[in-house]
């Protein structure tokens, strides 16, 4: 795969909802909702960056799949002025690295995605790179192979994680800041989704976007892809606008409850109550029983079950809560599994 990174197409040179994607994005912080905290200290170092013309300190985005990492660090390049190259963790490859950084320019902005997923031997020549904007490279073979030393322009490193502990502690400490995205309030979604509306230019009422901000996870990627299904259901089968009781038509089509819950949820709640009695279950078993990866359901679907209070993690497995069996229509028993298993 080829690694050299790859530059932000304009929105128009993008075919279907890949195009909607990126004229969905916020352009500026000022139209970014959420992440009040994060966003305030970005706009500070930034802005004392841009002042001395110097590049920004390398920055670390952490937190789950849809929050907007991506769409943070093409912000950061926005408000530098500066362009961002973008590649990933699985695409790099030693020797690819020495043609991507010689791609930068002054102060430019290097995206790497799924940084968590760097090779060793990578992650090892990124070390000079970020600390003293060099790489050394080494040219013939044998007895003839000698050092060249090739300087690298200023740059700033944005690197994007959703697993912050697979990181190397060397790579993390190399990160002037590590920024943890939070999930969305439904409040903040209900702004996200009436804003996509609008920019869809898509009919809907405040019930309509609300109910749709409500089963969104806490995440604007499943909002604005949610927004996009309901929207179809309103041009073909409604009167072309979102309301209340086509919202809860077309995203009860869809499988989506009034929690978020989608079917493979449902199933993995019922199977861990009814199958096994409300665990302790270890996620290997569950994922042999549900037909699913074990490490899609630890890494997809059991953070938002915990989150909300459905799922806990023990020493012995997975268990279910009070929430979880009142939900699959199970009579809670007086003792919970799991109860009493640190003692």
């Amino acid at each position: 795969m080829d690694a050299v990174p790859e530059r932000v197409m304009a929105a128009g040179a993008l075919p279907g909802e890949e195009r909607q994607d990126v004229t969905l994005r916020p352009h500026s912080f000022e139209e970014l909702i959420g992440q009040h905290e994060l966003v305030a200290n970005l706009k500070v170092f930034v802005t004392a960056a841009r002042e001395r013309h110097e590049a920004l300190d390398h920055v670390l985005l952490c937190g789950p799949p849809g929050l907007g990492k991506t769409t943070i660090a093409h912000l950061i390049a926005h408000e530098l002025g500066s362009e961002i190259h973008v590649t990933s963790g699985p695409a790099l490859e030693r020797k690819d690295l020495a043609g991507v950084l010689s791609h930068l320019g002054e102060r430019d902005l290097l995206f790497i995605d799924e940084i968590h997923r760097l090779s060793p031997v990578v992650e090892e020549i990124l070390y000079p790179a970020m600390e003293d904007f060099k790489i050394d490279l080494v040219l013939g073979g044998g007895p003839r192979a000698r050092t060249l030393e090739m300087r690298l322009p200023r740059f700033t490193l944005v690197g994007a994680t959703t697993r912050t502990g697979l990181l190397t502690g060397p790579m993390r400490d190399r990160f002037g800041y590590t920024a943890r995205l939070r999930h969305y309030t439904t409040d903040e979604l209900h702004q996200v989704v009436r804003r996509s509306a609008s920019i869809l230019e898509t009919a809907a009422d405040a019930d309509g976007t609300e109910e749709i901000a409500k089963r969104s996870r806490g995440t604007p990627r499943i909002a604005n892809r949610l927004l996009r299904r309901v929207r179809d259901f309103a041009e073909v089968e409604g009167e072309g606008k979102i309301t209340l009781k086509l919202a809860q038509h077309a995203l009860s089509r869809l499988g989506v409850d009034e929690r978020g819950f989608d079917e493979m949820d449902r199933r993995l709640l019922h199977t861990l109550v009814v199958k096994f009695g409300g665990g302790p279950v270890g996620v290997e078993t569950l994922g042999a029983a549900l037909a699913e990866e074990a490490d899609t359901l630890e890494h997809v679907y059991e953070p938002y079950l915990i989150q909300e209070g459905f799922v806990q993690r023990t020493p012995r497995g997975r268990v279910a809560t009070a929430r979880a069996y009142e939900l699959v229509g199970v009579p809670v028993p007086a003792r919970l599994p799991g109860q009493g298993d640190l003692f």
